[in-house]
């Protein structure tokens, strides 16, 4: 199989690969903490610390860029996040479970942020530009759809064990024992299904481009201020949406919350908020491989932010019926998956010319940043505007990016398929 470059092995579970640790260290952690005994602002503060090596790979980015052959980076990459799931599995029982945690899965983090700049650029490398386009969405789709396996099944895992043995400990400890045997199939699949597609880099490739060349060649780009400021503020709202959904949804309703179980927060991502995401993510794939990125960006944009007003009704009105959570669900996972694509596509022409790989990564560093900095503060303007001005504050920090996107220069046809 491995001769066979056929993406439709490969493409679904090596994006699966890529956003299923970092949904574990970055959301469902959150909960895990919540569980335990973690204050909101503790896990908004140290979880939102986590992004910081998403943030800094562009530094490393180029070291993988001219050194090896990307698969064999993602593949050791992934057995070392294997092994560090497994660790902080026993980790958990222990009293000083929180900052030996927190240090574990900083190092599943670097192997993390590691294995997207090769699975990306193995993703770039590895296909024509109009199977990227036409990829784009299965890509994205299965991404996401690896964070909803966490924030989805492997919540009602923990959910259920936490039920059976009556013991948050205990049943966190066994669910990340699980998480660990999970990456490590998927490791193993990988490392049978990816085509062996490029050769090593040569010596005298490397002595051409050097670390600093290759960096300081992505701040050169044309329009550089404006997309920096664009990448960085796109997902100002939603980063601090993350972080604080999960505990909106299991806060008592005494305090704001919505009062759900764990299993309940499972169920609603793992079921009807899997298949809004998978079919807004395909969609969005097609539309913008049929006509191009200038004419779905601003539509993808609003469809992405907009179901935020959703969270603003719930948390203000706070209905009984637990149905009214799942079209809210619906619509934003249908919303992001549709949307999102319109953001990836951008930094893939962001990331275009030599050194593909490491600027792509670049890009991707500001994006974390846009991410971490936000979030560190989410628990601390949550706790001080309470759940239903909060969600105001987040959908009002969306405009900013929507604004900038409107003086983006680029191909208005950039990821339309090629008849």
């Amino acid at each position: 199989m491995q001769n066979n470059n056929n993406p439709w092995y490969w493409i679904p579970l090596l994006n699966f690969a890529s956003g299923f640790p970092y949904v574990i260290i970055i959301s469902v952690s959150v909960l895990m903490y919540k569980n335990l005994g973690i204050s909101n602002e503790d896990i908004g503060f140290y979880t939102s610390l986590l992004y910081l090596p998403w943030v800094i790979k562009p530094l490393w980015s180029p070291f993988i860029d001219l050194h090896g052959t990307k698969r064999k980076w993602f593949l050791s990459m992934q057995l070392l996040i294997s092994i560090a799931f497994l660790i902080v599995g026993f980790i958990i029982p222990t009293s000083q479970f929180f900052m030996m945690s927190l240090a574990i899965f900083w190092v599943a983090a670097f192997a993390s942020a590691s294995n997207d700049v090769a699975s990306d650029g193995f993703y770039l490398l590895a296909l024509t530009k109009d199977q990227q386009s036409f990829f784009l969405g299965i890509r994205s789709t299965f991404y996401r759809a690896s964070m909803l396996t966490g924030n989805g099944l492997i919540i009602l895992f923990a959910g259920y064990l936490e039920h059976l043995y009556g013991d948050n400990q205990k049943a966190w400890s066994y669910t990340m024992l699980f998480v660990g045997l999970v990456m490590t199939f998927l490791t193993v699949y990988n490392f049978f299904a990816t085509p062996k597609a490029e050769l090593p880099i040569k010596a005298g490739e490397v002595e051409e481009k050097n670390f600093t060349t290759v960096f300081a060649s992505f701040f050169k780009k044309k329009q550089i201020g404006l997309i920096l400021a664009f990448i960085l503020l796109f997902r100002l709202g939603e980063s601090q949406l993350l972080k604080m959904l999960t505990p909106f949804l299991v806060d008592k309703t005494a305090v704001g919350g919505m009062g759900l179980a764990t299993e309940d927060v499972g169920i609603i991502y793992g079921t009807f908020g899997l298949i809004a995401l998978t079919v807004g993510g395909i969609l969005g794939g097609i539309a913008i491989s049929k006509q191009g990125l200038g004419k779905w960006m601003l539509p993808m944009i609003l469809t992405m932010h907009l179901p935020i007003i959703g969270f603003i009704l719930l948390a203000h009105f706070h209905p009984a019926s637990v149905y009214y959570i799942y079209v809210v669900v619906i619509l934003e996972q249908f919303g992001y998956g549709f949307g999102f694509a319109a953001f990836m596509m951008y930094l893939i022409y962001v990331a275009e010319g030599e050194s593909k790989t490491s600027h792509y990564s670049i890009a991707t560093g500001f994006m974390a940043l846009g991410m971490m900095l936000p979030g560190m503060l989410s628990g601390y303007i949550q706790e001080y505007l309470g759940y239903g001005n909060f969600f105001i504050w987040v959908l009002l920090a969306t405009i900013p990016g929507i604004i900038l996107s409107r003086f983006l220069i680029f191909p208005k046809d950039f990821g339309k398929k090629v008849e």
